[in-house]
């Protein structure tokens, strides 16, 4: 019985050789791009040294872009200057305010007055100030608010409302004058203790005046601390 000869597994590590022309064909493409590419730049090249004015129009914009915010941003603060110069507020107009509202209104009469970096920061965990400031003589002022819905006929703001300031506004704020400001009044107690403690009140009677006129707050509370720098003036 004769057997057949074993017919070859094909050998699949072998690979199918490349046709031939395929290498040239390749790197005549790739040649016929590099000198289209080259042909480009160059002519981009002679076209930009006869445009110059193309390149100084990116930098044109970015300065003209500069110089309108630049304006814009003078402009804005000339407004907010303006605005502050006229402040005014009548003392039933901040009863209707909502608490925040009020320490807002606070924050605007002090830049008002000169003090530029005035800031409302009272909230949760504030220990004790509800708007901060420097006046024009370097004083830092640490205010704390309490807003009443009733003003005068509301309840007093009393001695226990001024143990968290006086606890904080010096150690914590670094103020130099600490204020309690409302726009209702103040118990007698708590008249007694600021008295004693170097605090300054600023009741409805005061705060009327202080809003509806044009003198700066230290000039009309009493035993303000000296100035940090002396003025422009001096």
């Amino acid at each position: 019985m004769t057997r057949r000869p074993a017919r070859r597994r094909p050998n699949r590590g072998s690979r199918p050789r490349k046709q031939k022309g395929s290498d040239f064909q390749f790197f005549l493409v790739l040649g016929l791009a590099g000198v289209w590419v080259s042909g480009f730049l160059m002519s981009a090249q002679s076209w930009l040294a006869d445009h110059l004015w193309v390149l100084a129009l990116p930098v044109a914009g970015l300065a003209g872009v500069i110089v309108v915010g630049m304006y814009l941003q003078k402009e804005r603060a000339r407004r907010e200057a303006t605005r502050a110069q006229g402040l005014r507020y009548v003392v039933e107009h901040l009863d209707g305010l909502h608490y925040t509202e009020f320490e807002y209104a606070v924050r605007d009469l002090l830049r008002r007055d000169g003090c530029q970096d005035a800031q409302q920061v009272g909230r949760g965990g504030d220990k004790g100030a509800d708007v901060k400031a420097t006046d024009p003589r370097g004083r830092r002022w640490v205010i704390q608010c309490k807003h009443r819905k009733d003003g005068w006929s509301g309840s007093a703001v009393g001695a226990p409302d001024l143990y968290v300031l006086n606890g904080t506004g010096r150690q914590v704020h670094n103020g130099d004058v600490l204020v309690m400001l409302t726009n209702g009044r103040f118990s007698q107690p708590a008249v007694d203790f600021a008295t004693s403690q170097r605090l300054h009140l600023v009741d409805r009677r005061l705060l009327a005046q202080w809003a509806s006129g044009s003198r700066p707050l230290w000039e009309l509370l009493h035993t303000v601390p000296p100035p940090r720098r002396p003025s422009s003036s001096s």
